[in-house]
């Protein structure tokens, strides 16, 4: 199978869940043997990877590439607009990188504002028609895309009512959908050399990107739901990016969610067919092993919170419950480890509380910091309002700390030997918590059962799955097209 794979993050641009994801996703279809092409919306910087190689830049930009660079585009002068063709950032990147013997990695970077100089059919070598770039404008147009002004004086000359025609329909203008309108443009013109069976969009990012290459190409998509608008805004949410992550299920042939719980989600506050929707859980690397001594030993307990400092992941329950444990036991220090627009006030509420001395804020840790973390931790927490299924109690558990995790949650429907509390239930959590670190026999139970845990739960599972979904969209396609009887 020939996958496209449309993804806003990727090792080592990652803010979270959705990026380690789409990289043990990728891996494992590349290990089962099926290609992916995984395109960026930036490319990776070799001076913070020098694990990348570089297959194929743009002529035009390779003599720059000497030393380690950004390709992220670099500033403007003030009233003009985005490089031209040849201009550093304006070149779509190739990468392979190592273990991944069958995916092609590309980066666009997406902050351009002009995506369409020396503009190419999807055919390579066909010659560009009319109807080739009208067709092109009605799939922008259909995905809420901005329509470009390359591509209408690419027409030629229209008529008034022609140009309305064209322009006409969703554009969400806004700041925070304009990352997803120009990914979208830069992947549709990076695509038309691309041969692929199946689009793959993860998140609502990349979904305007994805429908718009579907309908070009017809060929099927299908959306792959980490995370909702209402999981991270709860009922305030944002009505352009629920109107993309809406429009973007509804377009597609399958849509992939990562739990029961976001299945729901999907169904009650999206209108999306139950039967559309096939639950693929997230997997685990199973690389590390913990050691007996692996632990690093402190003189006080260590209760870990880790993700992002957002509503989100109720960092504000975390601190709360600290302070009640805090009432009973003496010994424990909480270690907040993350960053977001939340961190300031969890700063200043630990103070409120009287315990800032108790609570320590690490920012963002990635790599051997977090293995590090969790190598010190008698206890982590994940205390989320909405989790569509949270990735980092599988990483706690596999380095052999114990879990809480909130009810509300994807990964609670697959892990039996964690424990569970509702969210807001600050003083149940805080008894959960006393009970670990009183109790070493219910820390043991957890560890050694949730060993045996985690090891079912496998990216290559997950791989398995999605290519089961790839097969039931790619003979969906093919049984429209061909004639009854066929199959």
């Amino acid at each position: 199978m020939r996958i496209l794979m449309l993804g806003w993050e990727f090792p080592p641009f990652i803010s979270g869940g959705l990026g380690t994801a789409c990289h043990g996703l990728t891996r494992a279809l590349d290990r089962l043997g099926h290609r992916v092409q995984f395109v960026l919306p930036k490319s990776i910087d070799r001076s913070q990877s020098s694990h990348v190689s570089l297959l194929a830049p743009d002529p035009e930009v390779a003599p720059k590439l000497s030393q380690p660079v950004s390709l992220a585009s670099p500033p403007h002068p003030a009233g003009q607009p985005g490089g031209g063709a040849g201009a550093e950032g304006d070149a779509p990147m190739h990468y392979r990188l190592p273990g991944f013997a069958r995916t092609e990695f590309f980066g666009v970077p997406s902050v351009l504002r002009s995506v369409y100089p020396g503009m190419q059919t999807f055919a390579p070598g066909a010659p560009r028609t009319r109807e080739s770039i009208a067709a092109e404008i009605a799939a922008l147009r259909a995905a809420g895309v901005e329509i470009p002004q390359e591509l209408l004086d690419a027409l030629g000359p229209m008529d008034p009512g022609e140009v309305q025609a064209l322009v006409k329909g969703g554009h969400y203008g806004e700041d925070v959908v304009g990352d997803a309108q120009r990914y979208a443009r830069l992947v549709v013109r990076l695509c038309r050399d691309v041969a692929f069976d199946v689009v793959h969009a993860h998140d609502w990012m990349t979904y305007p990107a994805g429908m718009a290459i579907a309908q070009i190409t017809g060929k099927p998509l299908v959306v792959h739901v980490h995370s909702t608008e209402f999981d991270r805004s709860g009922e305030h949410v944002h009505q352009r990016v629920y109107d993309i992550e809406r429009r973007g299920m509804h377009a597609s042939m399958k849509v992939v969610a990562v739990s029961n719980y976001t299945k729901g989600l999907c169904i009650e506050r999206y209108g999306i067919d139950p039967d559309k929707v096939a639950v693929v859980y997230n997997g685990i690397d199973s690389g590390h092993q913990p050691e007996e001594d692996d632990r690093i030993e402190s003189r006080d307990r260590i209760v870990l919170f880790l993700g992002r400092i957002t509503m989100q992941k109720g960092p504000e329950y975390f601190v709360a419950a600290a302070k009640r444990v805090l009432e009973k036991v003496e010994n424990v220090k909480f270690i907040v480890a993350g960053s977001g627009d939340m961190a300031r006030r969890m700063i200043e509420l630990a103070a409120e509380m009287g315990i800032g001395h108790k609570v320590l804020f690490t920012g963002f840790l990635r790599g051997k910091d977090v293995a590090r973390v969790f190598r010190m931790a008698d206890c982590y927490v994940m205390p989320s309002v909405s989790e569509p299924f949270g990735i980092a109690p599988l990483e706690a558990i596999s380095h052999d700390v114990p879990v809480i995790i909130s009810k509300q949650s994807g990964v609670s429907e697959v892990l039996t030997h964690a424990l569970k509390v509702d969210f807001w239930d600050i003083d149940e959590m805080a008894n959960k918590i006393i009970a670990v670190l009183r109790h070493p026999p219910l820390g043991q139970t957890l560890r050694e059962h949730g060993r045996f845990e985690v090891r079912r739960l496998t990216w290559e599972g997950a791989a398995e799955k999605c290519v089961g979904v790839y097969n039931e969209v790619v003979r969906a396609m093919t049984e429209r097209y061909l004639p009854a009887g066929v199959f």
